[in-house]
């Protein structure tokens, strides 16, 4: 659909956030409200599937290899250096199960035998549960007219959310797949049609919609405010709103660093926490002032991942590009 800039840079930011979130935590700081980079990601998901299905149009089958190539290796590859270092020792706290494990690999929420979290072994893992739900959602709308598509995903996902504020329920499963955090998605698709459409705000809103966005996260950051996404959803909604109608209005420029941050940010999400932790440790080990350890967990930690980007998953996507044929038409289940 070619680079939307603003987009890619929304990418790079909120990576960032979630790095310094983590690299905060690690180090006795707070900055809680980095956590809200999640949702920024979940607008930018649903944004881009359905910007993507329309000008590139996609069967059930082949839209999920697509989603799969792109988001497994890499994960099964970090997920795997977590077990191997459990298995050696270095997360002493870790506790390793076979049925975790695989719910972990496949996107299954499970509790976390090591603290009662639904997490998977790799942590920040969970919220790759929400994005193959959406996926497969999406891509079984792919098989009804495109009329159909964003009122029968808001549909399902309105009603499993109106299902977790009603019904009080303790299973991983549906307690995950009934948070109101899926309807970012939705929330994304429908910013992604008025794209389409070319109904965004004109510049002047779109840089209100996003101070008032940039205002809202810092008041909760500042004032250490409790948020979930009742309240980061809608902000990350006016944020990414703001940023495609300063991207409508041809004043983004291209910038090479955010654009690489944006490329890498899936990698550096995956990636940042092995970083930071090794640097807390050794911080701690050798009495560094923990504001400049935390500022090397946010340097180190943004070089594993674009590291990540540039020797792991972009080699793994280039080599995958094409498809084999027996698996692109297999079914709904592929991509």
């Amino acid at each position: 659909m070619g680079t939307i800039r603003a987009i890619q840079y929304l990418r790079a930011a909120a990576a960032l956030a979630v790095v310094i979130f983590h690299a905060a935590e690690k180090t006795g700081h707070h900055f809680a409200i980095g956590a809200a980079g999640v949702d920024v990601f979940f607008v930018i998901s649903g944004f881009i599937m359905w910007v993507i299905s329309d000008r590139r149009p996609a069967t059930p089958a082949k839209f999920m290899w697509e989603r799969i190539r792109r988001i497994v290796p890499v994960y099964w590859f970090a997920t795997a250096v977590m077990v191997a270092g459990a298995l050696a020792g270095l997360f002493p706290s870790m506790v390793l199960t076979v049925d975790h494990v695989l719910a972990s690999l496949f996107f299954i929420p499970a509790r976390s035998p090591s603290s009662g979290e639904i997490w998977p072994v790799l942590v920040q893992g969970w919220t790759l549960n929400f994005e193959m739900l959406f996926y497969g959602v999406f891509a079984v709308s792919l098989l009804l007219p495109r009329q159909w598509r964003l009122p029968a995903i808001a549909g399902l996902f309105v009603a499993l959310a109106a299902i977790g504020l009603l019904v009080p329920v303790e299973n991983a499963l549906w307690l995950t797949y009934t948070r109101l955090i899926i309807l970012e998605f939705v929330a994304g698709m429908i910013l992604g049609e008025f794209w389409l459409r070319r109904r965004v705000p004109g510049a002047v809103i779109g840089s209100f919609l996003i101070a008032c966005s940039v205002g809202g996260f810092a008041l909760i950051g500042s004032l250490h405010l409790p948020f979930d996404e009742r309240t980061t959803g809608p902000l990350a909604v006016l944020l990414v709103l703001g940023a495609l109608s300063i991207e409508a209005s041809g004043r983004v420029p291209m910038l090479n660093l955010p654009s690489l941050l944006g490329n890498a940010s899936y990698s550096i999400y995956l990636w940042h926490s092995f970083a930071i932790s090794v640097v807390a440790k050794a911080a701690n080990m050798l009495g560094i002032h923990p504001a400049i350890s935390m500022s090397l967990g946010i340097v180190a930690g943004t070089l594993l991942g674009i590291a990540a980007y540039l020797f792991l998953e972009r080699p793994l996507l280039q080599r995958g590009r094409t498809p084999p044929p027996a698996v692109a038409v297999a079914g709904p289940a592929a991509e």
